[in-house]
């Protein structure tokens, strides 16, 4: 990744690198972005074109690379890297090839190892152009029973409305940028991958029945196939948790590296 692009960076104490979703844009995990930037110095950005793959490989490359020409503009040498929807994979293809830098990876919400687009999303993704409003249209209708769930308040549903609309204006995504993310998932070996992680793992999800996402896509299995990672479950909410209840996600990321510092230390000592 040598193009250049703006880094993000709020907080002051250890450095974290977000890793935003498939939209792409670092703004649509401002609110996740904010509640850690109470105790950490949160690293963020937005997507780069992956077209920009280098040539032997994957496209998924073309990203974790972005994540280590962050570090290296910034003078870091390791980080916690924290990775929300697609910037899971992100995350977990960074911490799998570069584990000397990682020195602790959080997934959260990341489509399961064996996850992959359903036949009619496939569809829209390969014709994004034709069919991307109406996946945008869709949204709302598949996302509700997740918001009503994690904001049981009308005055709290509408606030959070209010800020997604807000960012979707401000922060315009490129349905055909998505639809290439969202297609590039089926490609990557994600399974092979979760051997090579090292870094102390933290697996974030809601609850399955609400996530209309990915659906019941695996993401527990990532707890299964990292050697001694930890899973963690969001009550009352699925796929948007990062969002709809940041507070929370940002306590169980925070307790883990918290936990993770303490291992390290006790392993040193020992």
């Amino acid at each position: 990744m040598t193009d250049p692009f703006e880094i993000v960076e709020l907080g002051a104490g250890a450095p974290l690198v977000l890793i935003p979703g498939v939209q792409g844009r670092w703004e649509y995990s401002r609110a996740l972005v904010s509640a850690l930037a109470r105790v950490y110095r949160v690293i963020t950005f937005s997507l780069c074109d992956e077209r920009s793959v280098r040539a032997g490989q994957q496209p998924i490359d073309a990203f974790a690379d972005q994540v280590e020409s962050a570090l290296d503009r910034l003078g870091i040498d390791r980080a916690a890297i924290v990775g929300v929807s697609f910037g899971g994979l992100v995350a977990l293809r960074f911490a799998a090839t570069r584990p000397h830098r990682t020195s602790a990876l959080t997934m959260v919400s990341a489509p399961g190892p064996r996850w992959h687009l359903r036949p009619r999303h496939d569809l829209y993704a390969r014709l994004p152009w034709l069919f991307g409003p109406l996946f945008l249209i869709e949204s709302p209708f598949r996302l509700r029973k997740e918001i009503q769930a994690a904001l049981p308040g009308w005055r709290a549903r509408l606030a959070y409305l209010r800020e997604q609309a807000g960012i979707i204006t401000s922060a315009r995504v490129s349905l055909s940028r998505m639809a290439a993310r969202a297609r590039l998932i089926g490609s990557y070996d994600r399974v092979a991958d979760t051997t090579l992680v090292t870094a102390p793992t933290l697996i974030v999800q809601g609850d399955d029945a609400l996530d209309h996402v990915t659906g019941s896509g695996g993401t527990a299995d990532y707890a299964r196939l990292i050697a001694h990672a930890r899973h963690a479950r969001m009550d009352r909410t699925g796929h948007l948790g990062s969002v709809t209840r940041p507070d929370e996600c940002a306590a169980l990321i925070h307790q883990f590296l918290v936990d993770a510092k303490k291992d390290s230390r006790d392993s040193s000592a020992a």
